[in-house]
């Protein structure tokens, strides 16, 4: 709070939102190009294993909350869809090279092929394992395609919506010079969806596990009666 409130003294009195301002008139000047050359560039970070908050907040700033999401949410997924198919098709050796060393990939191939989908979303709704590790990683696993790119969309959305809503309201208060409690009730609605759909994943999860466990029981003694 204390860094907040610090950053906001220090744009206004150099006059930072007067600079977003113009930022934002450039990017809306270029038309349709703005939006398409900002997907272009988040998908290229994604590949290239650059960390993709730092370009979410961006999209934040300068698209605000609306089109800043949906920018981001089209480069984040296609740009994690490219890394799933190079991993899996055209890099291979050189990914599997790259992560076979990682203790972090070996724990996430074990439960993807334990759990399935269900390790696709909790992963990215929960930061457990690195973002671009995930995106590569996924693609060395036996999960079909289709599954990784709806389930990586879909719950990358909140966390998308909590940086690039946030980055909104924080530049308009910079610019306007009034806090926009409407932005900042909607951060707040995101954050508490994205903990009630984390504790629905875990509980799935759990229940997965307690349901594995039961049969393996059940295996072992079948096997001892047998014998």
């Amino acid at each position: 709070m204390a860094a907040l409130v610090l950053v906001f003294i220090l744009a206004r009195t150099f006059g930072i939102g007067d600079r977003l301002d113009e930022l934002r008139g450039w990017i809306k000047g270029l038309g349709a190009w703005g939006p398409a050359v900002f997907v272009l560039l988040y998908i290229a970070a994604v590949v290239a294993a650059i960390p993709g908050s730092a370009v979410t907040v961006a999209a934040g700033a300068l698209f605000g909350s609306a089109a800043g999401i949906i920018l981001v949410s089209i480069g984040s997924t296609i740009g994690a869809g490219f890394c799933f198919l190079i991993a899996r098709f055209f890099a291979r050796n050189a990914v599997a090279k790259w992560l076979s060393s990682n203790e972090k990939f070996r724990k996430l191939d074990q439960m993807t092929e334990q759990h399935g989908a269900i390790i696709v979303a909790l992963t990215r709704l929960v930061p457990i394992f690195p973002f671009n590790l995930l995106n590569y990683g996924f693609g060395l696993t036996k999960i079909p395609f289709r599954t990784y790119l709806f389930w990586s969309w879909l719950c990358m959305l909140p966390a998308t919506a909590i940086f690039v809503i946030g980055t909104d309201a924080f530049v308009k208060g910079v610019s306007e010079g009034k806090v926009p409690w409407g932005l900042i009730a909607l951060v707040a609605g995101v954050t508490v969806l994205l903990g009630f759909l984390v504790q629905s994943a875990r509980k799935r999860l759990r229940e997965k596990n307690l349901n594995r466990t039961g049969n393996n029981e059940r295996s072992k003694i079948k096997n001892k009666k047998s014998k």
